[in-house]
């Protein structure tokens, strides 16, 4: 398929050719069996983070690439590209633990959890939301108490992305009243108190693991406070922005691996003596899934660059989003469409891309609150 030149610069497109040969040689031959068996493949963690993708945005001094949020949407549209639920997991790792830790953590954090997360060695992981606390991650009931020089945490999180391989956890707890009473803790696999609960099993993005997490009197010692005590709710709301201009790059590599096997099927596929690719009504298909996928990169890639500029507005962070959320959705359909009964079937890979599309619509904030945010914020409410 030709490609659209944004323009992205030489950094972008390294990283982009150096994740596609990765991504192609290593996720994409197992992709049709981690969706199969749910299973999260954990040995390519050190080999993605020998690339230096775990630590895209980390400064050279802490053993990062000290590259921006457009490379790293770049990485994960490409690891999204082969497998979306390595995707997932991935952005969960680098961007909302790895990345979180790299602007909020004191130097002696980053000196203990950064080495291992960005070789791959560990795995990382982000805790906000709870069963009854999801778009109001604010209403959160994980407590946390202080006793001495440790804090004691009780309650549960849940849909928790990485969970049950995570070694390291940015988790959010309540040290106070209201929303001024939140605090983000890093907690490590083998604290007392700390267990994986029930493993979901979802209808997409099966092998990304997702699970509840149970805080029965585990003990954090106070030097795993990272960032302001009470202070949780900004350290949370900082990295939304960040989030969701990476995680968009999930659907980016959907919307591409839906193309990459349309064109050729269409191309190939013959009714009624031709390719079914010379009708109009199916090249007017692929017009409108190429258009839906570079009209998201373009919003997504300006997004990312405004962050990296420190010009981002959580408005538009939102919008990238949402745009290439439903953009995704509606490519993942048409492809289906598009192959008639083999899109059906397991066959073929598009039924997983539509099922793995659909995450994004709902995780990392919902369409609705998304859209609520952006009226919001524009209108001045």
């Amino acid at each position: 398929m030709p490609d659209f030149d944004f323009a992205l610069g030489e950094n972008a497109e390294m990283i982009r050719d150096t994740t596609a040969r990765f991504a192609a040689d290593r996720i994409a031959p197992l992709a049709a069996e981690i969706d199969a068996k749910d299973w999260f493949p954990r040995d390519l963690w050190p080999e993605m983070g020998a690339l230096g993708l775990h630590g895209v945005t980390v400064e050279e001094a802490d053993g990062g690439l000290g590259l921006g949020y457009l490379e790293h949407v770049v990485a994960q549209e490409e690891v999204a590209r082969a497998s979306a639920s390595i995707g997932l997991s991935y952005g969960a790792h680098s961007n909302l633990c790895v990345n979180q830790i790299r602007r909020w953590a004191t130097p002696e954090q980053k000196a203990r959890y950064l080495p291992k997360l960005i070789s791959g060695e560990h795995v990382g992981s982000l805790a906000m939301s709870e069963a009854g606390a999801g778009s109001d991650v604010v209403s959160m009931k994980l407590r946390a108490e202080k006793r001495g020089d440790r804090y004691i945490l009780n309650g549960t999180k849940f849909w928790i992305t990485n969970a049950p391989y995570a070694d390291t956890l940015v988790v959010y707890a309540k040290t106070g009243e209201g929303a001024r009473g939140i605090t983000a803790f890093l907690i490590e696999k083998g604290f007392k108190g700390f267990s994986i609960g029930q493993k979901i099993d979802k209808v997409g993005m099966r092998g990304s693991p997702t699970a509840e997490l149970v805080f029965d009197d585990c003990e954090v010692p106070e030097d795993n406070v990272m960032g302001p005590l009470n202070g949780g709710v900004g350290v949370l709301m900082s990295g939304l922005d960040y989030e969701r201009a990476v995680l968009s790059g999930i659907q980016l590599g959907i919307m591409q691996a839906c193309l990459d096997v349309v064109l050729p099927y269409v191309r190939e596929r013959r009714q009624f003596g031709q390719p079914i690719g010379a009708f109009q009504l199916m090249q007017a298909k692929v017009a409108d899934m190429y258009v839906a996928l570079n009209s998201a990169r373009a919003y997504v890639y300006a997004v990312a660059q405004a962050c990296d500029r420190g010009k981002t507005t959580r408005f538009d962070a939102a919008g990238a989003i949402l745009l290439a959320s439903e953009n995704a959705m509606k490519v993942a359909l048409e492809a289906v469409q598009a192959l008639g009964g083999a899109g059906y079937t397991k066959d073929w890979p598009v039924e997983r891309y539509m099922r793995d599309a659909k995450l994004l619509d709902i995780g990392a904030g919902t369409n609705e609150i998304r859209r609520m945010l952006i009226g919001r914020e524009l209108i001045g409410a």
